[in-house]
């Protein structure tokens, strides 16, 4: 009760009148809580819904990473143009601290150089995205190198030594405080740098103990930050397959055991997160193999992000996430734009799906007019700057179904049904034809003649 209740007895009717309806009360709120706890666990899909309610603070949506090339240098009118593109739509905007286009922050102890990183800041709140960090990498005196930074991949991705693990912390404490409107830090890339190679897995305590300390800086320095990790590939094998299969499956094989480790340890040993956050392909990591097809491997994010939904209890995000198998140079060039957007679509309806609170496009900029995947035309163009699929199709995502947002089921019928991925909420539909030919169906009773791997907006 209530202060002004305290030494006061209530008649015994009304005691009983409010015992009763106190009683009904419980009861309606433990069958809420059952419809709610089985529509999470289910991922939502039986119903159509999503897997968890939407409006907690990690809910930033659909958005893409900043890589090397983007539209902060080039040509005035592209780069003009650019920020016109991406202000239309505004989505969240993720850049790393040191590389993927941003120059070593801390050169020296105590000696600190942001001119790259202010400028991806800058335009990341000149476009009205919602800025992200990622905190990765770390300056070369902290992993064992000298004053000169060496740009080199192996050298890049090479982790801080225990040593300096807090020093990189404070970095990260002086970033958050020189950018106090970011809000959302994730820590690390990859597990980069943190693999023990004697023991065949992933060296999660040094990570989670490294974590920790970036986490508790800067909560310190921000007390309105949200922090996640831990970063890990989500690596897959395919199935049957028993080296290092886990219990998490599908018919895209079984999770690598070593991923399942890594996610574990960190969420029982962290000193806090406000969302987890993985990256993955939909493909097995041994072989590049698309399980059962390209578009059926994207159940993959579904049933990974339940999983980690069951696991930690956090609002899930996908750092990255890849549907096309690389080459030798790790570049995804080998199918034609509208196979890699069909593809792309149906690996996005599989995250809403699950309730994903955060997703960021790898956004493979270039510097040329030939750019497979891009976002927009390259800024180093005189005509650069202007959308380009993808990007047509995450902002329209982005607006459809940002987390939390309650799906239907879509009726989908015809002779070519099977060819269908359809998603809808309200009166948005999304329908997408998997096959490399024309084909009829009826969507959400609609008829449509569909183009090979159409992406259509009913």
């Amino acid at each position: 009760m209530g202060r002004h209740g305290e030494g006061r007895t209530l008649p015994r009717a009304r005691r009983w009148k409010l015992t009763a309806l106190l009683g009904a009360v419980v009861v309606v709120l433990a069958l809420l809580v059952t419809v709610v706890v089985a529509d999470w666990q289910s991922g939502g899909r039986a119903r159509g819904v999503t897997g968890r309610l939407g409006g907690h603070a990690a809910d930033v949506g659909w958005g893409f990473t900043h890589t090397q090339y983007s539209a902060d240098l080039g040509q005035d009118a592209a780069r003009k143009k650019a920020a016109q593109t991406l202000s239309a739509d505004p989505m969240p905007q993720n850049q790393h601290i040191m590389g993927w286009g941003a120059d070593n922050p801390e050169p020296r102890p105590g000696v600190y150089n942001f001119a790259d990183l202010d400028r991806r800041i800058a335009l990341m709140r000149a476009t009205g995205g919602t800025p992200v960090l990622t905190l990765c990498c770390a300056p070369d005196w902290m992993k064992g190198g000298g004053d000169r930074t060496d740009w080199s991949q192996q050298s890049l991705e090479k982790a801080p030594d225990r040593a300096h693990y807090k020093d990189f912390a404070q970095l990260a404490g002086v970033i958050a405080a020189r950018y106090p409107d970011v809000r959302h830090f994730i820590v690390w890339n990859e597990f980069k740098g943190f693999y023990d190679d004697s023991r065949n897995r992933w060296d999660y305590e040094g990570y989670t103990e490294f974590y920790n300390l970036v986490y508790e800086e800067l909560k310190k320095r921000n007390k309105n930050a949200l922090v996640g990790g831990p970063y890990v590939v989500m690596d897959s094998q395919a199935p049957g397959s028993t080296a290092n299969s886990s219990s998490v499956t599908g018919p895209w094989g079984s999770l690598d055991q070593r991923a399942v480790d890594a996610v574990e340890y960190w969420d029982q040993h962290k000193e806090g997160a406000d969302f987890v956050v993985v990256d993955g392909s939909s493909y097995t990591r041994d072989g590049s193999r698309l399980i059962p097809d390209e578009f059926a491997a994207t159940r993959k994010f579904a049933d990974v992000t339940t999983w980690l939904n069951r696991t930690t209890g956090l609002p899930v995000w996908w750092a990255e996430w890849y549907v096309e198998p690389a080459d030798a140079r790790d570049n995804r060039t080998g199918w034609t734009e509208p196979h890699r957007i069909a593809v792309q679509a149906t690996a996005m309806m599989r995250l809403a799906e699950s309730g994903v609170a955060g997703a960021f496009y790898w956004n493979p900029e270039e510097q040329g007019a030939d750019c497979p995947g891009c976002l927009w035309r390259s800024t180093e163009l005189g005509d650069g700057g202007g959308e380009l699929p993808m990007l047509d199709l995450l902002t329209h995502f982005a607006k459809a179904f940002p987390p939390g947002t309650r799906l239907r089921p879509v009726d989908v019928g015809g002779p070519d049904a099977g060819q269908v991925q359809a998603l809808a909420s309200g009166k948005t539909v999304l329908a997408v034809n998997t096959a490399d030919r024309q084909i009829s169906a009826r969507v959400d009773g609609r008829q449509l003649g569909l183009g090979a791997y159409e992406v259509r907006w009913l």
